[in-house]
C-alpha cells in the first residue's frame, strides 16, 4: 500500500506492508442548514434545566464565555462558532439584554493572550461592527481574580466577569473533556487550576482532573449566578480542490499519491509549502447543537461527536505512525518547536481514545516530524527556557522539572511578557509535557522519523531516526513476531474507539 502522510509541511508517500492498518476518519456527517437557528432552538429547549428565557432578568448584565478556536486542526476561516456566538448575543438582546450590557469573555487559559488579529477570528466582521458590549481577554495572573471556593487544596479563582454578573452563557464546541463546556471555566480561572487540569484520555471523564475541576467551578458559580451552556458538534473538515475527499475516501488517497503536483509541492521551500496548505479551501460545518447546564450539554455533544467522527480499532497495536503537521495547537499558528511537535502527536492525537489506549504496553509510537529546535521569537520563549532548564540526555526527571517549573512560575519578566500578549504563560510548556505523559507511560519507545535535531529528540527521551523506513525496521527488530502497525491519517485528528483484545 502507498499511504500519503503529512510530516510538517511535507507530503510523504509511505509504502506500507499489506497487513498494515490505515486508520482514517469517517466523512463529514450531514450538517445543519442554519447554525444560528440551531443554537437559538437549543437555548429555548435545553436538554435539562431552565431555558435561557427563564434565566434572563431584563436589563441586567450577561457574560458570554468563549474559547479561542484553536482546536480542531485544521481550522477554517469561517468557523461555525462565529454564527453560534452571534445567535447567543441576538437571543439575549431579544430577551431584553442589550449588547452594551453584555461581556464577551475569551477564556484562553495558559496560551498566549489573544490580540486584535485573533479576536477577529472569534466573530464575523458584521457581528463585530454591531456589537457594543465589552470584550475581555482572560489574564490568569491578574490581581483581582475572584475566589469562589476550593477543590481540595486548589483555590478556585475566576475572572471577575464570571462572578460579578447576572447571567453566564458558555458557547463552545465539544472537542474534548478539556476543550469546551466546563473547561471554558477552567480557561478563565487562575494558574493553580489550569496547571492541575490534566487528563489521561481526552474523551473520558473518569481519569480527568481537568473535568472534575470544571465541574467544581460550574457548581460553585451556579450558587452565585444563573448559567447555561450551548455546545456544538463540529463535523470533520471538507477539503476542496485537489484534496477533495481526503482523507476519508480511498479514491482520494490514490489520487493524491498519483498526482504529479506533489513533486512540484515537494520542491517548494518549507515556508511556501505551509502557506499553500493554509490556503487550501476548507469547509467546516455543524452536525448538531445542544444546550443546558454546561456539563450536561457538553457531555451529550461530546458523545455525539465521538460517534460521528470516530473510528473503531479492533485490538491494540504494536506500533502507530502519526503525522505531525507544521502548526501549533494554539493561536496564532506558528512553526512548532520539538515540544509542541511531541504534544501534537502524543498529547493530542494519542489521547483521543475511548475504552482502551490504542498501543499495547511497551509498544512504539512513531512521530513524523523534523524536530528542529526552532523557537518563534518572542512567542515561544518559554519553550526555549524549558529546553534550557532540562538540558541533558534522557527524559527529564520529576525533580528537575519541578525545580524548573518553580523558577518559571516566579519569572517576573516572563510573566510580564505573557500579560502583554507577546508570549504564552511560562507554565504552558510544563502543561504540554504533562499532556504527553499518559502516552509516555504506556509506550516503550517514541521514534522521531525524519528527525533533523537528534540532540533535541534525545533530550526529551526519544529515539531519532533518519526516516520512516528505518523506524519501521527498528519496530520489526524489537518484536519476535510480525508487529501490528497502523498509520494514522491526519489532520484532522479523530477519536479512536479501541476494543480490547483481537
Amino acid at each position: 500500500m502507498r499511504v500519503p502522510m503529512l510530516s510538517g509541511s511535507r507530503l510523504v508517500v509511505v509504502t506500507a506492508e499489506d497487513d498494515a492498518l490505515v486508520l482514517r476518519p469517517p466523512p463529514p456527517a450531514n450538517a445543519v442548514a442554519d447554525v444560528g437557528a440551531a443554537v437559538r432552538d437549543a437555548l429555548r429547549f435545553p436538554l435539562a434545566g431552565q431555558p435561557l428565557e427563564a434565566l434572563v432578568s431584563r436589563g441586567r448584565r450577561a457574560t458570554i464565555v468563549v474559547e479561542p478556536p484553536a482546536l480542531p486542526l485544521p481550522g477554517a476561516e469561517r468557523d461555525p462558532r462565529q454564527a453560534a456566538i452571534a445567535a447567543a448575543v441576538a437571543e439575549l438582546e431579544r430577551l431584553g439584554v442589550p449588547s452594551g450590557y453584555q461581556t464577551l469573555l475569551v477564556a484562553g487559559g495558559l496560551a498566549r493572550r489573544a490580540g486584535h488579529d485573533q479576536l477577529e477570528t472569534l466573530v464575523s466582521p458584521e457581528f463585530a461592527r454591531r456589537f457594543h458590549g465589552h470584550v475581555e481577554v482572560h489574564d490568569v495572573e491578574r490581581d483581582d481574580l475572584v475566589e469562589i471556593g476550593s477543590a481540595g487544596s486548589t483555590p478556585l479563582r475566576v475572572h471577575p466577569a464570571l462572578a460579578q454578573t447576572d447571567l453566564v452563557v458558555i458557547v463552545t464546541a465539544a472537542e474534548t473533556v478539556l476543550h469546551g463546556g466546563p473547561a471554558a471555566l477552567v480557561g478563565a480561572s487562575g494558574p493553580e487550576v489550569l496547571r492541575a487540569a490534566g487528563a489521561y484520555s481526552l474523551l473520558e471523564t473518569s481519569a480527568s482532573q481537568g473535568w472534575r475541576l470544571g465541574l467544581e467551578l460550574e457548581r460553585a458559580l451556579l450558587r452565585r449566578v444563573p448559567m447555561i451552556g450551548a455546545s456544538l458538534v463540529l463535523n470533520h473538515p471538507r477539503f476542496g480542490g485537489t484534496l477533495g475527499g481526503y482523507p476519508y475516501e480511498t479514491q482520494a488517497l490514490e489520487r493524491v499519491v498519483r498526482s504529479p503536483l506533489r513533486y512540484l509541492f515537494r520542491a517548494l521551500p518549507g515556508g511556501l509549502r505551509a502557506y499553500v496548505m493554509r490556503s487550501l479551501p476548507l469547509e467546516r460545518s455543524v452536525a448538531n447543537a445542544y444546550a443546558g447546564p454546561p456539563s450536561v450539554a457538553h457531555t451529550e455533544a461530546l458523545l455525539r461527536g465521538v460517534e460521528l467522527r470516530g473510528t473503531t480499532l479492533d485490538g491494540e497495536l504494536d506500533a502507530i505512525c502519526v503525522g505531525v503537521p507544521r502548526t501549533t495547537p494554539y493561536l496564532p499558528r506558528e512553526r512548532p518547536n520539538p515540544l509542541l511537535g511531541a504534544y501534537l502527536g502524543l498529547g493530542l492525537a494519542l489521547r483521543l481514545w475511548r475504552d482502551s489506549f490504542p498501543i499495547a504496553e511497551g509498544g512504539t509510537a512513531i512521530l513524523m516530524h523534523r524536530f528542529q529546535r526552532h523557537f518563534s521569537h518572542p512567542t515561544q520563549q518559554p519553550y526555549r527556557a524549558f529546553f534550557a532548564a532540562t538540558r541533558g540526555a534522557g527524559r527529564p526527571d520529576a525533580s528537575a522539572l519541578g525545580e524548573a517549573e518553580r523558577r518559571a512560575a516566579s519569572d517576573s519578566r516572563a510573566l510580564q511578557q505573557y500579560r502583554s500578549g507577546r508570549t504564552c504563560h511560562p507554565l504552558l510548556p510544563f502543561y504540554d509535557w504533562d499532556g504527553c505523559r499518559p502516552a509516555l507511560g504506556r509506550v516503550g519507545n517514541v521514534l522521531i522519523a525524519g528527525c533533523r535535531d537528534h540532540a533535541a529528540a534525545r533530550q526529551l527521551g526519544f529515539v531519532p531516526t533518519h526516516g520512516l523506513g528505518a523506524a519501521l525496521t527498528m519496530v520489526r527488530g524489537w518484536s519476535d513476531r510480525p508487529p501490528r502497525v497502523a498509520f494514522l491519517l491526519s489532520p484532522p485528528y479523530f477519536p479512536l474507539r479501541v476494543k480490547s483484545g483481537n
